[in-house]
């Protein structure tokens, strides 16, 4: 199917894109994309290529990558904010026929094809549109999305059509997005829950707001009138502190907060403003949202599963997923890798619980869980305990030696002024998860080490600490 010349036919004259100087509706969305898609044609690009891209969020990067689905072609959009020698890691890895890019990005960067968005532009304005007459099947892979690993090194995950088409259902089965509404697209492109919302526009009938990259979130929720917003929690921390956009956030019918563990003094204070936030937990490898919670929510839980999605917990407590949303593997020199199994299930390394109702709660990572004094230590719920206490804002709970223990934990914690001393900090958490989750130690910080191009805490930094 051509799902933008679907989306065309089905919402017409409604708004599709809104940009700070133009709107378009979903019939000159075909149209312009048709005319990008017949630039690409004819500067060799076609069903199959791989098509790197250095840009920011951009109106013309979104037309670029709905071009691109309509050629058949695969989608890499990357991170422009990483340093050059991960970008130069990454391409040699994916081997593009084509980057895609500001000069300035592309210049130094070794490929067969180097355009910008300025020459696709100009030549898509002076030439014939393409007559689409691609067929994507559901199994044909047309994006290459890299993971935020927490571990620093991005993974490439490979999707196809039906990934995305059926998380874009299943999300707007519990988030209604429909013609009228309009969504901030304040996560990037190149990340998937930037991507995903490409496809919940073309089958739900929503309108993309895009701006331009030096145009703060708060700036954009004054200039547009947002229906729908994606955050991650330290976004929706900062806008939070302006009342003019806190009034602004209330007029809103969905925030769909992810990405990062959410504080429990954040989503009382959202609460307390009656925001409609929607915690969610989801993965690149899930193609974006996996669980997300119905309606706002008040509590740290990452909601039930949504449609076309299966979840398990396995040995451990380790979240398993499987279903139509699941990418086909990373890639590797022998093609995608997707590793399942027996059963099927892709083992997310992330742990968690289900209640009774099918609530899912996350209570850490396996890879970050260590033992001290013979007992396993999950360092999140060291980190939920010490963001319970009042006025600690953020933190982060890693292991340091310990001549009797083996480890113990030790805490950097980022809190305002006004907050307990470390003693009373301490002697809080030993009354509530224990002395021995008790950290040794707290160190508290102004400024976080992130890794490149994140809002995710550097954790393996700060163990080398």
């Amino acid at each position: 199917m051509d799902v933008v010349r679907e989306a065309a036919q089905r919402f017409g004259e409604i708004p599709a894109l809104v940009t700070g100087e133009k709107t378009l509706s979903f019939i000159e969305l075909e149209k312009e994309t048709a005319r990008i898609a017949g630039t690409l044609v004819r500067f060799g690009i076609g069903k199959g290529d791989t098509v790197a891209f250095t840009m920011p969020n951009s109106p013309e990067l979104v037309l670029l990558l709905l071009a691109l689905l309509r050629t058949g072609s695969i989608a890499a959009p990357l991170n422009h904010r990483f340093p050059a020698e991960i970008v130069q890691t990454i391409l040699a890895n994916l081997k593009p026929g084509t980057l895609i890019g500001p000069e300035a990005l592309t210049r130094p960067l070794d490929s067969p094809v180097k355009l910008t968005p300025e020459e696709i532009a100009t030549e898509s304005a002076t030439r014939k549109a393409f007559n689409s007459a691609t067929v994507q099947q559901f199994n044909t892979p047309v994006t290459v999305i890299h993971t935020s690993s927490s571990s620093g090194t991005p993974k490439a995950a490979l999707h196809s059509f039906g990934n995305h088409y059926f998380s874009a259902l299943g999300s707007n089965m519990n988030i209604p997005f429909r013609p009228g509404d309009c969504w901030l697209l304040s996560l990037p492109l190149f990340h998937i829950g930037g991507y995903a919302l490409l496809f919940r526009a073309l089958l739900g009938g929503g309108a993309l707001a895009v701006t331009d990259p030096d145009t703060p979130t708060a700036g954009a929720l004054e200039r547009f009138d947002i229906t729908h917003l994606s955050l991650v929690p330290t976004q929706l921390f900062r806008l939070l502190q302006d009342r003019e956009t806190l009034r602004r956030l209330r007029k809103t019918r969905a925030i769909l907060l992810g990405g990062n563990a959410a504080e429990p003094a954040l989503l009382h204070d959202a609460a307390a403003e009656n925001l409609p936030v929607h915690l969610s937990y989801g993965s690149t490898e899930m193609s974006s949202q996996i669980t997300t919670t119905v309606g706002p929510a008040n509590t740290v839980t990452a909601g039930r599963l949504l449609p076309y999605r299966e979840l398990a917990i396995g040995a451990g407590e380790e979240i398993l997923v499987k279903g139509p949303c699941l990418f086909r593997g990373y890639l590797s020199p022998e093609g995608p890798k997707l590793e399942t199994d027996g059963s099927g299930w892709f083992h997310t390394g992330d742990t968690g619980t289900l209640s009774p109702e099918g609530e899912l709660r996350i209570t850490g990572r396996m890879d970050n869980m260590f033992i001290s004094g013979g007992e396993n230590i999950h360092p999140e719920e060291i980190e939920r305990a010490l963001c319970d206490i009042g006025r600690v804002r953020r933190a982060l709970v890693v292991p340091a030696p310990d001549r009797e223990y083996g480890v113990r934990p030790k805490a950097y914690i980022e809190a305002s002024d006004d907050a307990p001393g470390d003693e009373e900090v301490l002697s809080r958490l030993r009354d509530s998860i224990g002395s021995i989750k008790t950290p040794a130690s707290i160190i508290r910080v102004r400024e976080w080490r992130l890794l490149p191009g994140t809002e995710k805490i550097d954790r393996r930094y700060y163990k080398s600490l």
